[in-house]
């Protein structure tokens, strides 16, 4: 089976023209990611906790980027079995930290779970440096309490 890692950028290409200005350093995005494999996209967020859509099924549209994770072998069955089991005790929608525990660290576990592979460290490690940086330290309590949530899938 296919496995794809959807990469949405959330301020739709404002980080990369303002970002300099803001934080005296370049990214290129603010980025959401979910794993389709098995036809369904599958992500996390403050709200619902572990959720399911069609592809580009939630409101974010479609994604910037597609990055191909390559293959696994594991059943669906077995794959569902395994989000159960991280939707009550990892990934629980209140352990939900925009900086510290996201879409992204989720993504980076399904995707060591099905491919053996991480995801690339520019999106994981984007909070580490937006919060290097003087005004990402200094908006840093702005950003803990912001709950990022794209809508349109149903909980796991």
């Amino acid at each position: 089976f296919p496995v794809k890692l959807y990469v949405y950028d959330l301020t739709k290409g404002l980080a990369k023209s303002m970002s300099m200005a803001f934080l005296g350093k370049q990214i290129d995005g603010v980025w959401h990611t979910g794993t389709v494999v098995y036809g369904e996209e599958y992500y996390f967020g403050g709200t619902g906790g572990i959720e399911s859509c069609p592809p580009c099924g939630t409101i974010l549209g479609e994604p910037d980027t597609i990055i191909d994770m390559g293959t696994t072998q594991i059943p669906k069955e077995m794959f569902l079995e395994y989000l159960s089991q991280l939707a009550t005790s990892n990934f629980k929608p209140q352990d939900y930290n925009l900086l510290e525990h996201n879409c992204n660290n989720f993504s980076d576990e399904v995707c060591q779970f099905l491919t053996g592979k991480s995801i690339p460290s520019h999106i994981t490690g984007l909070p580490r440096e937006v919060l290097n940086t003087p005004m990402g330290a200094m908006i840093k309590p702005l950003i803990d309490s912001m709950n990022i949530q794209p809508s349109g899938g149903h909980s796991v």
